[in-house]
């Protein structure tokens, strides 16, 4: 059985763990290949909301087998206040596996990720400040810390006094704050060894030997298409591939064994932090799209800056991650709007531009071309069939569709797992 990659398409929090939720039962793996807990996934079963930073959205299906791999970065802390958390409320985690090539977060990171986000001024990226980026430049260095170093203390400390040797350097003479004490580093990353130990394992050779015995295995991105550290609006992006491609080395399996790209779209556009963002609206009709969607940070939050739905953004996913599949989630958050603004194509310096610039100070002085959809004024909450949905409904997503050049497969009429228009099988057609 090939493997499913689960992007987002836009900057993030398009929906990605309702889709996880959807394919449900039908899935044996889910696997989370990058990114840490800076991102977050908001499921909502029986109308009871879970809200996920670090753990695969596929820790809510029973029987699935949710793997945190390579490719993550792991905050010990926030791994066991998430598992508790999901195990008050009566939710098994015994089946959670984690690589032994994962990079770890220690806490030097996080501090040297909010002093130097605070020291930028108003130059900073709009990061979260949990340490996530100087890890994986740590990585990079190859001063980085593994799962696996945490089970040989001599190794372990060897690390971290190789690291701080520099860090402690930028905390005090440039930062001017206090140095950090390898004891503190150790003894902070060693509580956790007894309890991680049974949840390690090769995760590349676990995920191979499932697709080899035709299981199904669903590799599910954290942040979104923009927000890759080679293909997003840099450098506001993220530190690692959020990208469908990111799948095979923060999973550790080969391109040859995808066939099936899903990604998430949101029926109008979001996102957190600083960076470009054409069809940003700064009026009443942000705010109001905002509070009908709730739409503040799962992990952080803060209120996510608003717009309307760029189509240029949609073509540029289906190019970059092949998408094969797209998931369009709120439509019914647009319930109430007499017209629908869509962006088709930008402004830039007075010439039409239908495809992503190729330069960040074209995009940043991009101005949207909208074309004008009519509203459907009508609550689609209770569609279940494309047929449901008023005409001017179902006439929005064929023009998306097509402007996007890849199919509609599902539609998210409303925040619970079954408030769904299903018009292609994820899986199978």
């Amino acid at each position: 059985m090939p493997a499913i990659v689960l992007v987002g398409a836009q900057w993030g929090d398009e929906g990605k763990g309702k889709a996880t939720d959807l394919l449900g039962s039908r899935i044996d793996y889910v696997v989370k290949f990058n990114g840490g807990n800076n991102a977050g996934h908001t499921v909502v079963i029986d109308g009871e909301k879970y809200a996920l930073h670090l753990l695969p959205s596929g820790i809510l299906t029973p029987g699935v087998t949710p793997v945190i791999a390579n490719g993550v970065v792991v905050d010990l802390g926030v791994l066991f206040e998430e598992i508790d958390a999901l195990e008050a409320r009566g939710l098994d985690t015994s089946k959670l596996v984690i690589s032994s090539n994962a990079h770890l977060i220690p806490r030097y990171n996080k501090v040297i990720d909010q002093v130097s986000e605070r020291f930028l001024g108003n130059r900073k990226i709009g990061t979260t400040g949990r340490g996530i980026g100087p890890t994986y430049a740590d990585k990079m260095n190859r001063i980085g810390i593994r799962v696996q170093d945490l089970f040989d203390e001599s190794i372990l400390r060897q690390k971290v006094e190789a690291a701080l040797e520099t860090k402690n350097q930028l905390l005090v003479k440039t930062y001017n704050r206090r140095a950090i004490e390898v004891d503190e580093v150790v003894e902070d990353l060693l509580q956790y060894v007894e309890r991680l130990r049974p949840m390690v394992k090769d995760t590349s050779l676990l995920l191979s030997k499932a697709l080899d015995a035709d299981e199904v295995v669903l590799c599910e991105a954290g942040q979104a298409t923009l927000l890759d550290v080679d293909h997003g609006t840099y450098p506001y992006v993220t530190s690692s591939n959020a990208i469908s491609a990111g799948a095979c080395t923060g999973a550790g399996i080969p391109p040859t064994r995808v066939d099936r790209v899903i990604a998430i779209l949101k029926a109008f556009t979001t996102r957190v932090g600083e960076g470009p963002f054409p069809t940003e609206l700064h009026d009443e009709v942000g705010d109001r799209l905002r509070e009908i969607g709730g739409e503040f940070g799962t992990t952080t939050g803060r209120p996510r800056r608003i717009g309307w739905l760029d189509t240029v953004i949609g073509r540029y996913a289906t190019r970059v991650n092949g998408v094969t599949d797209f998931v369009v989630t709120k439509l019914d958050n647009l319930d109430s709007f007499d017209e629908i603004p869509v962006c088709v194509a930008y402004d830039i310096d007075g010439e039409r531009v239908e495809e992503m610039p190729e330069n960040q100070t074209d995009f940043h002085h991009a101005k949207p071309i909208y074309e004008m959809l009519p509203g459907w004024n009508a609550d689609i909450t209770g569609c279940r069939t494309f047929e449901d949905l008023p005409e001017n409904a179902q006439r929005y997503i064929e023009f998306v569709e097509k402007q996007i050049g890849a199919r509609v497969s599902v539609i998210g009429v409303g925040p619970g797992r079954d408030e769904v228009i299903v018009r292609h099988d994820l899986l199978n057609d």
